[in-house]
């Protein structure tokens, strides 16, 4: 099992093209499945349809798992069949006529102008780790990107002066998205921070002066991550510490909602939407393979109409 789970990791990665989040995820979810049949002495290539269905049976019964959860652990299952197919481990796939429960789609929370506004005049006050947070909330609400996608940017991949970011997305596909001159601003204030506390920055700096060399600042002071959003000691910031950085300037803001890196790509899509942005254009601009996915973005807006037609139609009063 040990074997075959390296060998489904290295399918999903480089024949596939998934991200190495979704890899490990789906490599996870088949591990846990084959020690659902090792307790019960089942070989998990002899495993049919009903061990299948006992199993996710097993996870809503017993582990009380939530649709969504169980929707990818049976995706996960369904991909490592097909993979041994693929690889002549097994002569029949017991998921070929597998159902796959489906999900009641949920609509994507998102925040107001207002939210937007409170959140992102607070002032940062010079201080680096505040300034980096402000900018990666522009560049979220900017460009939609996801947040693996935004602390995986490196340096070059940004154009100040035209204002565009290159995304590398799902499947290593690229795409250029627009950023408005908010969010360059604030990126040029943090990326001023960055190369007063690490140096480095090439083509972006002030001249070096005698303090900087006196403090060791300046080009080549520390060694920094090449990517655009570093930690205090130069290295490549992690999904968890953005996560508290934006929780923390939320409090801060006197916010009272529970504010998280992808409610910004949220309201990205749902403001320009909002605002008469095309769907195919919103597609492009998030990186969704499909159109079907963007289209979730409608239902949010016919919701919004829906309850300004409640709220503001005259006839609302009550007759008697």
């Amino acid at each position: 099992m040990k074997e075959l789970s390296k060998a489904f990791f290295r399918h999903l990665s480089n024949e596939r093209g998934l991200s190495k989040n979704t890899c490990l995820a789906y490599s996870s979810d088949v591990d846990s499945f084959g020690v659902y049949c090792d307790i019960r002495k089942i070989d998990i290539k002899k495993a049919d349809t009903s061990i299948i269905e006992a199993y996710l049976w097993h996870l809503k019964s017993k582990l009380k798992l939530k649709p969504v959860s169980i929707f990818r652990k049976t995706e996960s299952i369904r991909s490592f069949y097909r993979f041994l197919m693929l690889e002549g481990e097994i002569s029949k796939d017991p998921t070929k006529n597998f159902k796959t429960p489906k999900l009641t789609a949920n609509l994507p929370r998102f925040l107001s102008n207002s939210d937007i506004k409170t959140l992102l005049s607070f002032p940062a006050l010079e201080k680096f780790s505040l300034l980096r947070t402000v900018a990666a909330i522009e560049l979220f609400y900017a460009t939609g990107m996801r947040v693996s996608e935004a602390l995986s940017l490196r340096l070059e991949a940004i154009n100040m002066e035209q204002g565009w970011v290159r995304v590398m997305g799902k499947g290593s596909k690229e795409r250029i998205i627009p950023v408005h001159l908010n969010a360059i601003k604030a990126l040029k204030n943090y990326l001023q921070a960055r190369y007063l506390k690490f140096g480095g920055l090439q083509n972006f700096p002030p001249a070096e002066t005698s303090t900087d060399r006196r403090m060791g600042r300046g080009s080549g002071a520390r060694r920094v991550s090449d990517e655009l959003f570093v930690n205090k000691a130069g290295g490549k910031l992690s999904r968890v510490q953005i996560w508290k950085d934006i929780k923390k300037l939320a409090k801060l803001a006197n916010m009272n909602k529970h504010v998280y890196p992808h409610l910004f790509r949220h309201t990205f899509a749902s403001h320009l939407l909002g605002g008469g942005a095309d769907l195919r254009s919103l597609q492009e601009m998030l990186g969704h393979a499909s159109l079907n996915t963007t289209q979730i973005y409608t239902h949010v807006q016919k919701s919004q109409l829906k309850s300004a037609h409640q709220k503001f139609h005259p006839d609302k009063m009550d007759r008697g």
